[in-house]
């Protein structure tokens, strides 16, 4: 193997070493009850807009269909809830208030 080879391989060992990425965290929903470490229960994914309504309530604030397929919002106070058609396909714990 030429020294030529050899530099190059070098090189491209060390910018992969130095290489940096940043670390994105998601609260995954998983089918328990409480749906992550938070303890906070919230909808799962395949519930219908009408058992959603039946266990939790009416949302604090609804938005309309956007797109194809459809999703729809509800925002409940500790969390909100995407639906495609009528169907639970996310929920996610809302971020605390700053203090003020």
């Amino acid at each position: 193997m030429s020294l030529h080879k050899i530099i190059l391989a070098a090189a491209f060992i060390g910018i992969s070493l130095n290489a940096n990425s940043d670390v994105l965290l998601i609260d995954v929903i998983n089918d328990e009850p409480s749906n992550s470490d938070t303890g906070i229960l919230r909808p799962v994914n395949g519930q219908s807009m009408a058992q959603v309504s039946a266990k939790f309530g009416d949302a604090n604030k609804t938005y309309p269909a956007i797109g194809e397929p459809p999703i729809t919002r509800w925002n409940y106070e500790k969390f909100a809830v995407y639906f495609e058609h009528n169907l639970v396909i996310h929920s996610v714990v809302n971020k605390p208030k700053k203090a003020q």
